[in-house]
């Protein structure tokens, strides 16, 4: 089972990016799902976080203009960024539990996608 992360870029303030994190191999689903970033020079930081409930968590400085989704028929998770500031500049990366029959539910950490936020 891998986590690729996609869908990173450049960005002028105000605009939008849709990251996807999607799960490949032998996958029967994608539970609790996570979203971090890491600035340069700062600590990582969880961004938005989807249980397998389907309840939602996101930090402050991205409530209203962040949102996290799940296609279980796709095995992937977005996120969808509007409204973008020069501070959500970061590497972003996904977590998830995912389901499998030949390892059955295990952590997965995504590769990191670079967003950048020009002002």
């Amino acid at each position: 089972v891998q986590l690729q992360a996609s869908g990173g870029g450049w960005v002028q303030a105000g605009g939008s990016l849709r990251l996807s994190c999607a799960a490949s191999g032998s996958v029967f689903s994608i539970a609790a799902t996570s979203w971090y970033r890491q600035a340069p020079g700062k600590q990582r930081e969880l961004v938005a976080a989807l249980t397998s409930g389907g309840n939602t968590n996101y930090a402050d400085s991205v409530k209203g203009r962040f949102t996290i989704s799940r296609d279980s028929a796709k095995n992937t998770v977005y996120l969808q960024m509007n409204s973008l500031k020069p501070e959500d500049t970061a590497v972003y990366s996904c977590n998830a539990d995912v389901s499998s029959p030949l390892s059955g539910t295990r952590n997965y950490w995504g590769q990191g996608t670079l967003v950048t936020v020009s002002s």
